[in-house]
């Protein structure tokens, strides 16, 4: 007759115990959690701000703001730089809107429709106020206006003097009477033209009269040529002789790189 015999393990009790402990933790985490949101606002009703507190200020309408409109002072700004009453088309090109079409040939005359802006009025060559006009204008795009046409901006930090001449990133503005195609405001690449206000007359002056002693060079700026004319004695006659030839043809100018008045 077999005989079964069963070991206790002293450890059996005691993983059951850890298991129950376990089983009872996540009862209640989970009641808690459960507890917490059925307690919270939202499942009736949402705070009106809870939406825009989480994501920001949201515009649902399809209206465009009221910054983006005209203001008063806007209309001001540009109605106190147009004439009233004058001519329709010498209104300056800030006082009116055109539709301007680009398929016109290129340094001919072409017409266009424009509307003045609102609160410029205007009128027609027989003096009837007008909302639409034509204005007849030279084809062409802004950028190619002659440059007398429009304003650059000056750069101070390129050199007028060296060669092959330098060039910078000019940003000009059209003449408010141009009118002409495409923005009114473009980038170019001109010559460095800028004066540091150096006289060519006064450092030709100089160089003949106190040559010798180097106040040619002194004067425009150039202290290491100056101290060198003035301890050698303008280089016994030959550097004085040489400054004379090189400031009267231009090719010695100002140490800042600019140009002569």
């Amino acid at each position: 007759m077999a005989t079964s015999c069963h070991i206790w393990r002293p450890d059996r009790g005691r993983s059951c115990k850890h298991y129950g402990i376990f089983v009872i933790l996540f009862m209640d985490l989970f009641l808690q959690c459960v507890n917490g949101y059925l307690s919270s606002p939202h499942i009736d009703q949402e705070p009106p701000y809870t939406r825009d507190a989480q994501h920001g200020t949201i515009i649902t309408s399809p209206v465009i703001p009221a910054v983006a409109s005209v203001s008063p002072t806007d209309e001001d700004s540009y109605t106190s730089k147009c004439p009233s009453g004058g001519l329709c088309d010498r209104l300056p090109a800030s006082c009116i809107q055109c539709t301007f079409q680009h398929n016109c040939t290129y340094g001919k005359p072409a017409s266009f429709t424009c509307k003045p802006k609102k609160g410029v009025h205007c009128v027609g060559k027989s003096g009837e106020q007008l909302s639409n006009f034509t204005l007849s204008i030279t084809c062409q795009f802004c950028w190619q206006l002659d440059p007398s046409e429009y304003r650059c901006s000056n750069s101070t930090n390129c050199m007028t003097v060296s060669c092959p001449r330098k060039r910078y990133n000019a940003t000009c503005d059209v003449l408010d009477h141009v009118h002409c195609l495409g923005k009114r405001r473009f980038q170019k690449r001109l010559f460095c033209n800028w004066t540091g206000g150096y006289k060519w007359s006064t450092a030709l002056a100089l160089s003949i009269t106190l040559g010798g002693f180097g106040a040619d060079r002194f004067y425009l700026g150039q202290w290491r040529e100056g101290l060198g004319k003035l301890f050698s004695f303008g280089g016994l006659g030959i550097w004085t002789l040489i400054d004379v030839l090189l400031i009267g043809v231009g090719y010695v100018g100002p140490a800042d790189g600019s140009l002569y008045i």
